[in-house]
C-alpha cells in the first residue's frame, strides 16, 4: 500500500473512532466526513444541547504534499497525539491552526 493510501486509512480511522464515542451532553451525535479525491477530512458535530442548536467542525485534517495538516483540532486528546502514536513522524504533522511563528517554535513541521 503506499504511504498515500495508508495516510488516508490512518486518518479515516482515527476519525471513525472519535465518531463512534457517545457526545457527552444534549442530543449531539459526532459525524466524520471524507472527501478522499482532495484529502479534506472533518469530524462534525451536528444536534441540539437543550433550545441551542448545535453544528460545528471539531476536527479538520488536509492531507497536503505528504503531511497531515491539522486545520482545526477540537478534541480533549489531540489530533497530533493520535498520529504520533500511529507512528507518523513528527516532521509529517503540520499543526495549521497556530500561526506561522507560533509553529517555528514546535517540534512539528512547519509547514
Amino acid at each position: 500500500m503506499d504511504t498515500a493510501e495508508s495516510d488516508r486509512r490512518l486518518i479515516e480511522k482515527i476519525l471513525t473512532d472519535y465518531a463512534a464515542v457517545p457526545y457527552s451532553q444534549g442530543d449531539v451525535q459526532l459525524q466524520a466526513f471524507f472527501d478522499r479525491e482532495r484529502d479534506h477530512y472533518l469530524l462534525m458535530m451536528i444536534g441540539w444541547e437543550g433550545v441551542r442548536r448545535v453544528h460545528g467542525c471539531l476536527v479538520h485534517v488536509d492531507i497536503i504534499g505528504g503531511k497531515f495538516w491539522i486545520q482545526r483540532d477540537g478534541t480533549e486528546c489531540s489530533i497530533a497525539q493520535e498520529l504520533l502514536d500511529a507512528g507518523v513522524p513528527r516532521d509529517r504533522i503540520v499543526l495549521a491552526f497556530r500561526s506561522l511563528e507560533k509553529r517555528r517554535l514546535t517540534d512539528f513541521a512547519v509547514a
